[in-house]
């Protein structure tokens, strides 16, 4: 995704949509908060959904911006956030989720449906298609999109290949090279004129 393409499905979990209807717009108004925390983290910080969907409020650490996610493998793993991140993590646990009470049981998870369960991986996917399929009708946006949108911001913005690898989980700098290897030819590319070994006069 481009950054016109991440602003506009922003948008449009904050503003909603004329091509909504109007079940989707009610149901909107109740998750709002939620839906903007979840896409918002998720282009920002690029964890899986499965990162997502299992983190507990207090796995977030706002005096850092830092959060305690699992990886795929089960291992441990601290992640650092924006403060733009934290502005929006802040007003939905400040706001809606005060108003939608969890279940007993589910009480510490972050995110969690109407129902008061902790939000699956499931709905997460279908949530992520519901935006993206009106805000950038000509792709298909899955949570993965989202991670590898992330992950190519990054690496543009650091040139860093491990930084990348790390920072997404991936166990071997390998994969994160096959994933990248277009802006990687991109950057050898652009290293061709950098050193010049004569004055041009």
């Amino acid at each position: 995704m481009n950054q016109d393409e991440i602003v506009n499905i922003l948008t449009t979990i904050e503003n909603g949509s004329d091509q909504m209807s109007d079940r989707q717009r009610k149901y909107l108004l109740r998750t709002k908060d939620r839906d903007l925390a979840i896409l918002t983290l998720m282009l920002g910080t690029g964890i899986r959904v499965s990162e997502c969907v299992g983190l507990d409020v207090n796995d977030l650490n706002f005096i850092e911006n830092s959060m305690k996610i699992v990886r795929k493998g089960g291992g441990q793993d601290i992640l650092y956030f924006s403060d733009e991140i934290a502005e929006v993590l802040k007003n939905y646990i400040d706001g809606e989720r005060n108003i939608h009470k969890p279940e007993d049981s589910e009480e510490e998870a972050l995110f969690f449906s109407l129902q008061g369960k902790r939000i699956s991986v499931d709905a997460v996917e279908k949530l992520v298609k519901k935006y993206a399929s009106i805000a950038v009708p000509d792709k298909k946006i899955t949570p993965h999109k989202l991670r590898s949108t992330y992950g190519t911001q990054l690496y543009k913005e650091t040139g860093d290949i491990y930084l990348v690898a790390d920072v997404l989980g991936h166990s071997d700098v390998n994969t994160t090279k096959k994933h990248y290897a277009a802006l990687e030819e991109e950057r050898k590319r652009s290293a061709r004129n950098a050193v010049k070994l004569r004055d041009d006069t």
